[in-house]
């Protein structure tokens, strides 16, 4: 049997559609993974939270301004790098509900509101940033499946037996379940370096972003939705390793500069 019949046997299958009925409502699949997504990160970062000492209502607070943040900047990140296809269909400005979130955008816009309302409540920025850490790609690994349904974000073409079959034939790399898997690991990396108190307080989100840092850069050398490309590599290429490297270097500052013990909840923080 060729190589090629072989993997295409053993591929995982399209999508059966993008959406499905529950009564009189349609839903999509794309919607429901990022609903999913961002309830468990929530439910995380609460019970993260509440061990530090925090209200757990203020995670609910706090993630109201991020998750509508989040998704506002994450859809002008996609807007401003497809602009032909906005010019084209205007609708598709809103039409977050077909795919279109960059993540990056959504992580920058999401973090401002964030720090902006734990400023407000004089909340811990600190015990905040290392009860979110691990509730953030935990949310990313839930919110991915909704890429797979609109068949989207995959990777180049692959003979691999675990290759995504799309709608069309190919045999293209599952990306979205690289990315789903690789933020999985973060999670248990980022629960395990918290339990053994290595990272000072409020460190733990900068390993988050070295390590989503390395994975997204590893990856963007096989996704094809890139646009925007400088010296044959991806706008996102360097978005990755731009957010790696400030990882690095703001952890290495932050390991320096700040004590080792945990203060109490609601305590001034850097």
């Amino acid at each position: 049997m060729p190589a090629a019949t072989s993997a295409a046997l053993a591929a995982i299958p399209p999508p059966p559609g993008n959406a499905f009925d529950l009564g009189p409502l349609t839903l999509r699949y794309y919607g429901v993974a990022v609903a999913l997504g961002v309830l468990a990160a929530i439910l995380l970062a609460r019970r993260r939270y509440a061990a530090r000492g925090g209200d757990p209502e203020t995670v609910d607070a706090v993630a109201l301004w991020a998750v509508v943040a989040g998704l506002l900047g994450a859809r002008l990140a996609w807007v401003s790098t497809n602009l032909d296809q906005v010019i084209e269909r205007p609708i598709a400005v809103i039409a977050i509900w077909e795919g279109g979130l960059a993540f990056f955008g959504g992580l920058l816009l999401g973090g401002l509101a964030a720090v902006w309302q734990l400023r407000r409540r004089r909340a811990s920025i600190a015990d905040f940033a290392d009860a979110v850490a691990p509730a953030i790609p935990l949310g990313q690994a839930i919110g991915r499946w909704g890429n797979y349904f609109n068949e989207e974000l995959y990777g180049t073409a692959t003979d691999l037996p675990w290759a995504l079959e799309l709608s069309t034939g190919e045999l293209v790399h599952p990306t979205f379940l690289y990315e789903m898997l690789g933020n999985l690991v973060i999670v248990a990396v980022l629960l395990a370096i918290g339990r053994r108190g290595v990272v000072h307080p409020g460190g733990l989100l900068l390993v988050y972003g070295i390590g989503y840092g390395l994975l997204r850069f590893s990856l963007e050398f096989i996704r094809t939705d890139g646009n925007i490309f400088i010296l044959g590599l991806s706008g996102n290429t360097y978005t990755a390793a731009g957010v790696l490297l400030a990882s690095v270097v703001a952890l290495v500052w932050w390991q320096r500069t700040t004590p080792a013990v945990r203060r109490a909840s609601g305590a001034p923080t850097r």
